[in-house]
């Protein structure tokens, strides 16, 4: 969902990340594949997919399985503009600095 360039600048900030547009396996996946993958790899999504990533997250969770932290974004806060991308990376550097991160939650502007 987000460009390349958003992972490209936070990796040039040290912060391991995979951008899921950049890669043609993970781009090739359903939400349930790449809800499955950050789990087992303990990753975190980023996500506008609120409606599907919520349920999957809350399925996941209501069974007891291994789920993902997922970070939900909207393109109110956050338009996916090639041009602009500065406000998201800046969001998602302040929010990956924390010291803990809740299983689900909502990206806020810095």
């Amino acid at each position: 969902m987000f460009s390349p360039v958003i992972a490209e600048a936070l990796a040039g900030r040290g912060i391991e990340v995979t951008a899921v547009a950049a890669t043609a396996e993970l781009r090739a996946m359903s939400d349930v594949d790449l809800f499955e993958w950050a789990a087992a790899g303990g990753y975190h999504l980023v996500t506008e997919n609120v409606k599907d990533f919520a349920r999957l997250l809350s399925a996941a969770q209501g069974t007891g399985k291994k789920a993902p932290g997922v970070l939900f974004t909207n393109s109110r806060c956050f338009p996916r503009s090639r041009r602009n991308p500065g406000p998201l990376i800046a969001a998602l550097d302040a929010w990956l600095g924390a010291p803990a991160h809740p299983s689900e939650d909502w990206l806020q502007p810095t």
